[in-house]
């Protein structure tokens, strides 16, 4: 996901604001300290413009 956003130039703040989510949540699932819900993990691949599956191809 981190990748994702930061080939898009979004800044942690951009894109947790275009999901509607925390900016704490957001990082915190990019550092796998947090589990997002299916609907968030909507969010945030709609908010990248990707399908969600997207968010979980390896590196």
């Amino acid at each position: 996901m981190r990748q994702l956003r930061v080939e898009r130039k979004l800044t942690q703040e951009q894109l947790a604001h275009e999901a509607e989510i925390d900016l704490t949540y957001l990082g915190g699932i990019e550092r796998c300290r947090r589990n997002p819900s299916v609907s968030v993990v909507g969010r945030i691949a709609a908010s990248l413009g990707v399908h969600p599956r997207e968010l979980f191809a390896d590196e």
